[in-house]
């Protein structure tokens, strides 16, 4: 295994997906490569937290 050089689908930056990640990924069972680079994962963690972070239900329109 090597590192791995990967595009952010959210800011389109390189990014290196390193071995050791890669061994992490495959201890976790995950079936695909990170497709967000560091920065950007942590704006979208941050930004669901400011949002209550989960699924609310369906909207009621009144």
């Amino acid at each position: 295994m090597q590192d791995k050089t990967l595009v952010c689908k959210d800011c389109g930056r390189e990014f290196i997906f390193t071995v050791r990640e890669q061994e992490f990924f495959k201890e976790k069972q995950f079936d695909n490569d990170p497709v967000r680079c560091s920065d950007c994962r942590r704006a979208k963690k941050q930004a669901q937290r400011g949002n209550g972070g989960g699924y609310n239900g369906p909207r009621k329109h009144n």
